[in-house]
């Protein structure tokens, strides 16, 4: 059963959404779609948890790497308001990066994943060090590129939030959430946008599902415990030992982890890039600006990235926006681990997003959120 809003015109979309929530049997989601700045699509189905309570429309879930466009747009608008410039040394605002031979990398290259900085592994020895903010920012400082900045791309899955994020709190003496609900949520009027997540609200969060999916398998160890084994390479790439159990334990809401923790609900993200696809502004309210925005959406790379295998067609801090159907030249944004994802698509003046709770797919797409693009812009084509 779906509930919420959907226009006429986009009914694809929601036939879509139940679908691939039956299609799992278990678990939920929500998809929000705007077209020409207006939403079009509002809706939710499915359970929130292992129980089948009812997803709610006020239901927020953690959506992984998706939280990057999230955090990239927050310096976006620092980089509008001068207080940060995409080439300038990352040392300048950050000095200890200087370190190993850091000197000269710059903010364009954390944001494109270019800077040689994607190995977490060996630089922290267990998850729970995460948590940690200090600690971890610390480390990375003090350790060496893996190859010369600005000579490959290759995704930073877990340390791009620390980083780009590390710059954030630098220039601004602001938390992560705290320069997000102030760049993006209040002036968009957002409801449902978290990086870490108080226990004030938790009682909103989805419990995530993860019995299976393309990207992992559950395993059973001793003591009758469960542990992740991932099946990408590249996640095996960046992981840390025990990610697995902080990713499944309340712990993993308690700090601020802006390359995998945020909690959103898809009407936050989709009004985001919405505004995004809109040259900035939605609703009279401006985010950042058209020539800001135009310098962080032009594609950096088309090679194969070196960690994930193909290319990403990496901007800064967002990627390609694909679909069952292809991918969108102009379009950009995040996709999550577990099937999460939105993106905007100034073409077409279309932003698409969907969060959900049983993880599924790999970290660079999953099937459910392909077929949910495919139907919005095929919906929109129509009109």
């Amino acid at each position: 059963m779906t509930e919420g809003y959907v226009h006429p015109d986009f009914g694809g979309v929601t036939e879509v959404l139940r679908r691939v929530v039956a299609h799992r049997r278990g678990g939920g989601a929500a998809v929000c779609v705007y077209h020409r700045g207006r939403p079009v699509v509002d809706a939710w189905a499915g359970a929130r948890d292992a129980r089948g309570t009812p997803w709610e429309r006020e239901t927020v879930a953690m959506s992984f790497s998706t939280t990057k466009g999230v955090v990239a747009t927050a310096l976006h608008c620092l980089v509008d308001r001068g207080l940060v410039d995409y080439d300038v040394p990352v040392a300048a605002y950050w000095p200890e990066f200087a370190a190993a031979g850091k000197e000269q990398v710059t903010v364009r290259q954390l944001l494109s994943h270019s800077a040689g900085m994607h190995r977490l592994r060996g630089v922290i020895d267990h998850a729970h060090e995460m948590l940690d903010w200090d600690h971890v920012v610390a480390a990375l400082a003090a350790e060496a590129p893996g190859y010369e900045p600005g000579t490959r791309h290759g995704y930073h899955g877990i340390t791009f939030g620390f980083l780009v994020g590390e710059v954030i709190r630098r220039v601004t003496g602001k938390t992560i959430h705290q320069v997000i609900q102030e760049e993006i949520v209040d002036p968009l009027d957002l409801d449902g946008m978290f990086v870490g997540i108080d226990p004030d609200d938790r009682h909103r969060l989805a419990e995530l599902l993860m019995g299976f999916g393309g990207g992992h398998r559950i395993e059973r160890i001793a003591g009758g415990l469960e542990r992740v084994r991932w099946l990408q390479p590249a996640i095996e790439a960046f992981a840390v030992t025990e990610l697995d159990h902080l990713l499944l334990s309340d712990t993993v809401h308690d700090s601020e982890l802006p390359a995998l923790n945020g909690c959103f609900t898809a009407r936050a993200l989709a009004r985001m890039y919405a505004a995004l696809a809109n040259g900035g502004e939605l609703d009279g309210r401006r985010i950042v600006s058209p020539e800001t925005l135009a310098r962080a959406t032009e594609v950096q790379t088309r090679s194969r990235d070196v960690v994930v295998g193909f290319p990403m067609r990496w901007r800064l801090g967002y990627h390609l926006a694909a679909t069952s159907r292809g991918v969108l030249p102009r379009a950009f944004g995040h996709f999550g681990y577990g099937g999460s994802g939105a993106w905007g698509d100034p073409q077409r003046n279309l932003a698409v997003a969907m969060v959900c709770n049983r993880v599924a797919g790999t970290p660079f797409g999953d099937r459910r959120f392909l077929a949910i693009g495919a139907a919005a812009v095929k919906c929109a084509a129509r009109t």
